[in-house]
């Protein structure tokens, strides 16, 4: 029989071959580094049969499937570690995450797991993967699978839910049996560069009406270079954490009684968001936007209106408000905005338009609310009140290329100030979507022509833009290499359809205007969030929320040391004098804590011979400077 190769090319095999026999047949340096088989587009086992005309590739460390496979099968180890370890067990699901893997386990009773049993559970999963135990896939009836798992109730739940017909296979390490698709390693021998990351509990099935079970994390790679480099970042990344840090520097606090997912920014956070604000406010001035605010709260018939009553509804937060009497109420419903862009519809439509007016750039700060699971909000990174650097452009069809080219290099412009490199990435259309072909062929080329010109470079994802329209997503790659979302670039058909709006084209005839979502920060709280933790808290000089630590040596020496604070907050510092009664390096040393670019000593020195001696919080002493050196260094760094 002939297989298909992934260059087309096709393989003579004998009837009844396997995966692991087609690689062989490619050559034998494949057949050594194989792991596993993709056979028409499904991933599978080596041992897995080919038949005539398949389309077959074969796996390796290399490819983009491995980490997934490697991660999955270290899951099914670490299982088989748990079995040995703890007798009666009891297993829900184990799969493969970005970045590692989990199991899912109820514990016998009285029994727990914490990082401390981490070592002894690594032993036990590194003597299993040395004995080389195969990953053993069998194929079982629904009957014979309830017999397997007969012990396992979590995984008898699972069988149950599986469609009627469904071929069942189970995996076999050991005494640890998996009801599980796969694929998998050939063996345990090809496992080895893991470790153990963190215990958490999780409900199952993310239910929280049921049974909280043990969640294990872990992580593997093919080497132990590249887990050491991971654990390294892994560690760093717990460095820098920002609610760790935004704590420690004053940023902003949460407060169970305030709510969940609803920062709350002290006056240091205050001063960096308002810093960015007016940064990007003056930059979008120039570039033709206008500023516009909104409500926060809209009456039910605008969500009903833009969709979100329908679409969104459980997201959001809905309220009565009596606007009758109390003998005579009357009541109408209001929702909290989850989004500004209905607000910037209804201003647009305020006003007659033709087509010389286009394209209107409206943006604002709008701080919106969203009803995120209590189980995923993260500090800044996923709140529930946030806000977004929002904008809205209502254009021609033939104005969206320029308008997206403006917007990428408004991207580029943010990025570069921050350090970020970044990719794009193109959303498609869905299969529920509105607007005809047309609209939609026309929007994706557009967004492609953008980038074109703009030498961006994008991937293409697949039916995943919204139902209204096509998008750019730009995610950014930060100082220890992660990977952030951050601006968006979506084209939009439904709200000015849903709204009515219309602008008078050069013929005198009304047009629906095309618009463009946009916001470069996103949430403005997450990317804070996310510059934290670029910068491990130390904030460029610029957006630093104290840009300067003046010290006085002695108490003879402050009012020299607030004379000269003055002088800074004249040219747009922002300073903090540092005059308790501490020793010199305890105040230095709170400074440097603090993250504080510079501190300024003021001594008799000093005072004497109009300088300061500068100390850089990276660079330590910088030596005595020019006190208007120093003050030009603060002005050339003010917004």
């Amino acid at each position: 029989m002939e297989i298909v190769l992934p260059d087309g090319s096709k393989k003579t095999l004998d009837e009844g071959a396997t995966v692991a026999d087609a690689a062989t047949a490619i050559g034998a340096g494949l057949a050594r580094v194989a792991l596993a088989g993709i056979v028409n587009g499904r991933p599978v086992d080596l041992t897995a049969p080919v038949a005539e005309g398949d389309e077959v590739a074969i796996v390796t460390a290399k490819s983009p499937e491995a980490l997934d496979l490697l991660r999955h099968s270290t899951a099914h180890l670490m299982a088989a570690a748990l079995t040995e370890l703890y007798p009666g067990v009891k297993f829900g699901v184990g799969p493969a995450i970005e970045n590692g893997f989990y199991y899912d386990v109820e514990l016998p009773e009285g029994t727990t797991i914490s990082p401390d049993d981490f070592a002894a559970i690594e032993e036990k999963m590194a003597a299993i993967a040395k004995s080389g135990a195969p990953f053993a896939r069998e194929e079982v009836s629904r009957d014979e699978a309830r017999a397997v798992f007969a012990d396992q109730p979590l995984k008898l739940e699972l069988i149950d839910e599986l469609p009627e017909g469904e071929a069942i296979s189970i995996y076999r390490l050991g005494d640890f049996t998996d009801l599980c698709r796969g694929p998998h390693m050939p063996g345990t021998d090809k496992l080895g560069a893991f470790k153990l990351t963190k215990v958490a509990g999780a409900y199952w099935k993310g239910d929280a009406d049921r049974a909280m079970l043990t969640r294990i994390y872990g992580t593997a790679f093919f080497n132990k270079k590249d887990l050491e480099e991971y654990l390294h970042n892994l560690a760093e990344a717990e460095k820098r954490d920002h609610r760790k840090l935004g704590r420690e520097l004053g940023i902003y606090m949460m407060e169970p009684m305030a709510g969940v997912g609803l920062p709350l920014y002290l006056p240091k956070g205050a001063r960096v968001i308002r810093t960015l604000q007016e940064w990007l406010r003056r930059d979008l001035y120039e570039r033709g936007y206008e500023e516009v605010i909104t409500p926060h709260i809209y009456n039910a018939d605008v969500w009903k209106t833009s969709g979100h009553y329908g679409f969104y509804h459980e997201n959001m937060y809905f309220f009565q408000i009596n606007e009758g009497t109390d003998e005579e109420p009357r009541y109408s419903e209001y929702g909290v905005k989850p989004m500004n862009c209905p607000g910037h519809v209804i201003i647009y439509k305020n006003e007659l338009h033709s087509y010389r007016d286009l394209p209107l750039r409206l943006f604002e700060f709008g701080t919106v609310y969203r009803h995120e699971m209590s189980g995923v909000v993260h500090g800044l990174l996923r709140a529930r009140g946030f806000t977004q650097d929002d904008a809205h452009i209502f254009c021609t069809k033939d104005q969206v290329v320029d308008e997206v080219v403006a917007i990428l290099e408004l991207v580029d412009h943010i990025m570069d100030t921050f350090g970020f490199t970044y990719e794009a990435e193109i959303s498609t259309r869905p299969d529920k979507s509105i607007g005809t072909d047309e609209m939609w062929d026309h929007a994706t080329e557009s967004l492609k022509q953008a980038c074109a010109r703009r030498g961006l470079a994008y991937e293409i994802n697949e039916g995943d833009g919204a139902f209204y329209g096509p998008k750019i997503d730009i995610k950014v790659k930060d100082a220890i290499g992660r990977t952030w979302q951050c601006s968006t670039v979506q084209i939009d058909f439904n709200m000015p359809m849903r709204f009515g709006l219309t602008y008078r084209t050069e013929d005198n005839t009304e047009e629906t205007p095309w618009m463009l979502h946009r916001a470069i920060f996103g949430s403005i709280e997450r990317f804070l969030g996310i510059l934290i933790e670029h910068y491990a808290g130390a904030l460029p000089l610029w957006l630093a929320p104290v840009q300067v630590a003046v010290i006085p040596i002695a108490d003879r020496h402050k009012e020299a040391a607030a004379e000269f604070a003055g002088e800074l907050k004249s040219v747009g510092g922002r300073v903090e004098i540092m005059d308790a009664n501490e020793p010199m390096k305890v105040k230095i040393a709170k400074a440097q804590s603090q993250k504080i670019p510079y501190m300024v000593v003021l001594g008799d020195k000093e005072i004497e011979e109009r300088v300061v001696s500068v100390r850089d919080r990276a660079e330590g002493d910088l030596g005595q400077w020019d006190r208007q050196k120093f003050i030009d260094v603060i002005r050339d760094a003010a917004i």
